[in-house]
């Protein structure tokens, strides 16, 4: 074997060694690409699903907006129907002021005159119709004591009170 040869012999080795490197990185980078793809499939997957959830939420959130819009519009009529009875009341509010003052006063001793005529009758009918009534024989003098109502006395607030407003 000549230098020539063996120089042959050695640069077929190194070919041969790095033609055995280049197929072990090509299978590498065969596995690579397969679990790259595989982990796109599934990103891919997941990604659909996850988009399907958010364009649910968009519906469910697009169909309460519609909701809202539609009691912001019955609100807004319900606005302006109180606008316009705000508007009637406050139109019938003098109307009101000029009949309390002009009635008000003479109604309303009219009414005090009235609950006291009828209060009066009715105190002195009674009176009178227990006065008229001997007790019943079968109920004990301790029952009737205890079935009359006391006359309240006025307190003191009261009877001062009174005397100020004559």
């Amino acid at each position: 074997m000549s230098a020539v040869g063996l120089a042959a012999l050695i640069a077929a080795g190194f070919f041969a060694a790095g033609m055995v490197a280049a197929v072990y990185v090509l299978l590498r980078l065969a596995g690579l690409v397969s679990a790259a793809s595989r982990t796109l499939t599934d990103y891919h997957t997941r990604a659909s699903a996850l988009l399907e959830q958010a364009n649910s939420a968009v519906d469910r959130a697009h169909e309460q907006l519609t909701r809202t819009d539609a009691v912001t519009a019955s609100m807004d009529e319900v606005t302006a129907n109180m606008a316009e009875l705000s508007g009637h009341v406050s139109a019938l509010g003098g109307l009101a002021r000029g009949i309390s003052s002009g009635f008000g006063a003479p109604l309303l001793r009219l009414s005090a005159l009235v609950f006291g005529v009828r209060r009066a009758l009715a105190l002195r009918g009674s009176a009178q119709r227990t006065s008229a009534r001997p007790p019943l024989p079968s109920q004990p003098a301790s029952h009737q004591a205890l079935t009359q109502r006391p006359v309240p006395q006025r307190t003191v607030l009261q009877r001062a009170w009174g005397r100020g407003r004559r």
